[in-house]
Formats: C-alpha cells, sequence, structure tokens
C-alpha cells in the first residue's frame, strides 16, 4: 500500500522543491518505487525533474502536456464535470534514476482552489460538489496503483488554502522543511494554530456519509507527523555561524514546546517510542542539511541530485572538485540517513496501525 508524504510550510524559501526531489531520487536508490508530485502552481519540481534550460527541454515539455496528464487534466472530471471518471495520471519516468516517476504540475491547478474551497467549507451538503473533497485522494490512490508506488512524495505550495488543506489531510505523513531564521519560527507557531482545525475539518469530513459515499470517496484520516528539516544555513570552518545554530535552536524550541503538544493533542503523532527507536531527538529534527551553494544551479541543469553529480558534470579539477566532492559525499550521508529514518518510521507505522 502507499504511503503518501507531504512536504508542508506555508512559508515560502525552505527548499521543499529541492528536498523533495533530493529525498525522492535517494528513497528510489534505496528500492521504493517514488512518484513525486508537483502540486505547486510555479512546477518547480516539474522543471527540475524534466529540464527547461534548452530548446529540447521546452519541446520535451510542450509535448508532455499535449499528450500526458498532469494533476491539473487528471482532476478534470471532477472539478471541470466531465462525462468520465477519474483516471491514473500517466507519470513521467525521471532521467537516470529507476523507480522514480513525476506527476506534473500545472499552472493552472490553482483555477480549482475556489471550487474547492467552497466544497469543503459547505461540508458535502451540496450534492454537485460531494465528489469534490475525495478526488485528489482517488487520483494519488489510482495512480500510485497504475504504478506500484511505494511512496508517494507531495511538493506542496507555500499557502494555507483549500488545496493545500485537502492535500495535507489525504497524507498519511508530512514533513516540514524550515530554514535556520525567524520567519521560520514564526510559521511553526502558526501551523500549531492552524493544523489542528484543518484536522478536525477533516476528521468530520470523513464521517459524513455523503462524502463517504460520493464517486470519489473522502479518505479515513490517517495523517502524523514525521518531523522537521532544517536546511539552507551556511558552514564555516566545518559549523553553523552562531547566528544560524541560534535560529536552528529556536526552531527546535518552537517544535518541542509548541508544534508537538499541538499536534499530539489532535492524534497527529506517531507513538513516542517509534521515534526513539530510531533515535530522533524529542525535537523532531531529522535532518539539518546545510547550503547547496553553486551545487543547485548544477543539479537542476543536469536534474540530477547533488550527490549523484558526476566529475564531468561539476567541470572542475584541483581543489576545487575534491571540495566539492566531500560536499557531495555529506549530503549523500544525510539524505541516505533521512530516507532510512523515513522508511523506518512509515513501516513501522503500519505495523503499529494494524496491531492498534
Amino acid at each position: 500500500m502507499v504511503q503518501k508524504i507531504a512536504l508542508f510550510n506555508h512559508k515560502g524559501g525552505v527548499s521543499k522543491t529541492t528536498t523533495t526531489f533530493n529525498l525522492g531520487w535517494m528513497l528510489a536508490s534505496k528500492g521504493k518505487r517514488v512518484i513525486l508530485v508537483d502540486s505547486d502552481p510555479q512546477c518547480n519540481l516539474t522543471g527540475m525533474a524534466l529540464g527547461e534550460e534548452t530548446e529540447d527541454d521546452e519541446a520535451r515539455i510542450q509535448e508532455i502536456y499535449n499528450t500526458t496528464s498532469n494533476i491539473k487534466t487528471g482532476l478534470a472530471p471532477a472539478f471541470e464535470s466531465q462525462p468520465r471518471a477519474i483516471e491514473a495520471v500517466d507519470c513521467i519516468p525521471v532521467q537516470g534514476r529507476d523507480d522514480l516517476f513525476l506527476l506534473p504540475g500545472h499552472v493552472g491547478f490553482a483555477e480549482y482552489e475556489v471550487t474547492l474551497g467552497i466544497a469543503q467549507e459547505l461540508s458535502g451538503s451540496i450534492q454537485t460538489l460531494k465528489n469534490l473533497p475525495g478526488s485528489i485522494n482517488d487520483l494519488f490512490e489510482k495512480t500510485a496503483t497504475k504504478f506500484n508506488a511505494d511512496y508517494i512524495l507531495i511538493d506542496m505550495s507555500p499557502s494555507l488554502g483549500s488545496i493545500n488543506q485537502n492535500l495535507l489531510m489525504i497524507s498519511d505523513f508530512f514533513l516540514v522543511p524550515t530554514t535556520a531564521d525567524f520567519f521560520s519560527v514564526m510559521a511553526i507557531h502558526s501551523l500549531a494554530k492552524m493544523l489542528p482545525r484543518w484536522y478536525a475539518w477533516a476528521k468530520s469530513a470523513s464521517s459524513l456519509q455523503i462524502l463517504r459515499e460520493a464517486n470519489y470517496p473522502f479518505p479515513d484520516i490517517k495523517l502524523r507527523f514525521l518531523g522537521i528539516i532544517v536546511q539552507n544555513y551556511r558552514i564555516i570552518r566545518g559549523k553553523e555561524t552562531a547566528a544560524f545554530q541560534t535560529w536552528i535552536e529556536k526552531i527546535e524550541k518552537a517544535v518541542s514546546e509548541k508544534l508537538i503538544p499541538t499536534l499530539r493533542m489532535s492524534n497527529m503523532m506517531l507513538p513516542n517510542q517509534i521515534y526513539k527507536d530510531q533515535e530522533i531527538e524529542s525535537n523532531l529534527s531529522l535532518a539539518k542539511i546545510s547550503n547547496f551553494n553553486s551545487l543547485i544551479a548544477l543539479s537542476q541543469e543536469h536534474r540530477t541530485p547533488v550527490y549523484d553529480l558526476t566529475p564531468q558534470q561539476l567541470g572542475q579539477t584541483g581543489i576545487v572538485l575534491e571540495r566539492n566532492q566531500k560536499k557531495q559525499e555529506e549530503f549523500r550521508q544525510t539524505f541516505s540517513g533521512l530516507a532510512d529514518k523515513i522508511i523506518a518510521l512509515s513501516s513501522k507505522s503500519s505495523a503499529y496501525a494494524v496491531s492498534a
């Protein structure tokens, strides 16, 4: 059974897209079949996975959008009242990595925001809107079945709109990427207020007969918090600068004292022992990822994770090459450890749910 993992923070600029791509690639390298979902109308993940630098890239993207499903056209039967059922999206294999696929984004996906918001606000009281709250989950489940996927990673936009509310609540787990700054601390406090409201709505929606019996039933809610990722901070002489370390500590404190207690009260946490078994600290900081610097541009150019760029792709020699290769190995170990934790947490969660 597929596990849907959302990467969500309504604060922008926290490297959700880069993390989604690098994490998905790492999970696939560990033998998992992974679908990357680009739900952000900015379509940065789609651009990163497919390329958009050359005329050949542009032509390929145009061809894909003319002949292949994407998240908007996949949902059109429900949102545009088309006389056909939702079908699995024909995902695009990601070049260079077996078992990794992309469900492309679409700029027009945001057009469904208002309609979905009305449907969710009315909680299924209008018959013509009853199929919308469960439609995204239906699309994901059918697509996962077609591709025999183990994981769906959802790259979400930085907003608190109805689409994100739906995407998060139909997920099995979520990660919160952050950056080491004041605004990420603010975002943690904001999430502690907003997420219980979304969860209460979703639990109510999942119990409504009209939504459970819709053509696209709204699912039971199983969302659990995996943890945070702190990234984009600078390293000087092998360690975080004092300013960044201060903000990292403030973020971890906000998670420990505000977010986790609130999520626990709403039943959005795994049992403590599952986290402890993976040696995850009580602040649920799963990984710290320093700034990619020049590697990020090369990663995007070659549609390859920073840790898998070849010396030829780096285009460097001597001490510069050695320095970047050392950095690459650090990133490889970080993402490998992150992937291992996610695999363990999600599998133990499934075992816990069966025994509970």
